[in-house]
């Protein structure tokens, strides 16, 4: 039987994801397994260096079709690192271009109004779509899926039901939400994406109960939305959640507490790319171990293309989940929007200019 090409990363946005993230992970992934794929990086930029420095062994062009000629479609896998809100053009630019592989930022689009369009996408083009999800694809994902059980209807962490889920994933990020055109519309789409995937794979379907938005205030700048972000949830098994992001706090902070019904579970995930330590505490005893979870999701993923045809119906499963996340971030910013100003859209605290 004909093998597979060993593929070759074709990276879409030199910014903050994929000059330091994506490419820091695949590397890593090439240390560790020489085969995961093969180089050199080619790049798409229109305007390289101007959000992050140009890594070194990167291959950049200007334009796809300039990188379409030194990566063909057929060994590629193109990561979609550009902003949510340019993703839909993005995406049908790499679909008419012949790419049908693509690793694809979270959140997967900005909007419900643009959901559709990319699952009409998927349909017609046969994509094989992967949406970075590292918080559910870590190994600290993994260890609590072991104390929750698959259904619920088995006690394997000897814990009882789980019963609530309260996420609190905190940053501050001033610089970036002051810009422009930073592409993130609302506190929502930042950091939100990684904890709304993390708990409906976890504790299963759930619809919005609250939403609450603040605005970024420096001074006399006002950045609308882009302050906290608030969402709760209700589970279709029972389960709560609640997720509350600050991009005004003083210091990073990604911990998720799951409460059980004869005890609790507290994930400490890794709080910047700078260490891949995690944390987790059951009952008070403390466990300590290595998570690399970006470089672990994207050798999946590679794997996954090697091996897994475009009709697996394991593809239309991942689509669903990430459709959800864009479903009900969508809803909560309508609730937002829809009420009256001070109800659940508020102001943060006003930070003093300097």
């Amino acid at each position: 039987m004909k093998q597979p090409p060993i593929r070759q990363p074709l990276i879409v946005g030199l910014g903050r994801s994929g000059a330091g993230l994506h490419l820091r992970a695949l590397r890593t992934a090439l240390d560790r397994s020489p085969d995961a794929w093969r180089g050199p990086v080619v790049a798409v930029d229109p305007r390289p260096g101007e959000r992050a420095p140009v890594p070194d062994g990167v291959t950049v062009t200007p334009s796809l079709a300039e990188a379409r000629a030194l990566v063909p479609p057929e060994r590629a896998v193109v990561h979609v690192c550009t902003p949510p809100a340019a993703r839909l053009a993005v995406l049908t630019g790499l679909c008419e271009a012949g790419y049908r592989d693509l690793i694809v930022e979270k959140p997967l689009v900005a909007g419900a109004g643009e959901l559709a369009a990319v699952a009409e996408l998927r349909a017609r083009h046969g994509l094989r779509l992967a949406v970075v999800a590292h918080w559910p694809a870590s190994a600290l994902a993994g260890r609590l899926r072991e104390l929750i059980g698959p259904d619920g209807s088995t006690d394997p962490g000897g814990l009882g039901r789980l019963l609530r889920v309260d996420v609190t994933q905190h940053k501050p990020r001033f610089t970036r939400s002051l810009r422009t055109d930073d592409g993130h519309p609302t506190a929502f789409d930042v950091e939100l994406p990684h904890s709304l995937g993390l708990v409906l794979s976890l504790a299963g379907p759930a619809e919005t109960t609250r939403a609450r938005l603040t605005d970024l205030r420096i001074g006399e700048t006002v950045r609308p939305g882009l302050g906290s972000a608030l969402l709760e949830l209700r589970h279709a098994n029972g389960v709560r959640s609640r997720l509350f992001s600050d991009l005004t706090a003083p210091a990073r902070e990604r911990r998720a507490l799951f409460a059980f019904e004869r005890g609790t579970a507290v994930a400490h995930f890794a709080p910047s790319d700078a260490d891949d330590h995690v944390q987790l505490v059951v009952d008070g005893e403390r466990e300590v171990f290595r998570d690399d979870a970006l470089t672990a999701f994207l050798r999946r993923a590679y794997a996954r293309f090697a091996d897994v045809p475009a009709e697996d119906p394991s593809w239309a499963e991942d689509f669903a989940l990430h459709a959800d996340v864009v479903r009900l971030l969508d809803a909560a910013k309508r609730r937002c929007a829809e009420t009256v100003p001070g109800a659940r859209r508020e102001e943060a605290p006003r930070v003093a200019a300097p």
